[in-house]
């Protein structure tokens, strides 16, 4: 998607979710960097979210990333991720939560 990205990591427990956040955005930082895949400077948003699923949940989390693009001519990214939230009951402030581009095809 333009405007977010889904990851399915197998996780290790030892390693902090931050630390391996921060290691993911500064790889892909300058992967895109040193390929030149932008004119412009690329930066991550400081937010970011991790959910966990169950094993057995696995083929229905790969399908849903597999239809991402579908998926969000439905429903946006916003409404999804805050939906998500509430879905899981995590309390959030709303001025942590990373911007949103609503109309991402005018950027």
């Amino acid at each position: 998607m333009p405007d977010h990205i889904h990851l399915l990591i197998g996780y290790n427990v030892n390693q902090l979710i931050p630390q391996l956040v921060e290691n993911i955005k500064t790889s892909s930082n300058a992967w895109i960097k040193t390929n030149k895949l932008l004119n412009s400077k690329f930066e991550w948003q400081k937010g970011y979210g991790a959910f966990s699923h169950s094993r057995s949940q696995l083929d229905v989390v790969i399908k849903y990333i597999l239809n991402q693009e579908e998926h969000h001519k439905k429903n946006s990214f916003k409404s999804e991720y805050l939906e998500m939230l509430k879905k899981n009951e995590i309390e959030y402030k709303e001025e942590y939560i990373f911007e949103f581009f609503e109309n991402i095809d005018d950027i």
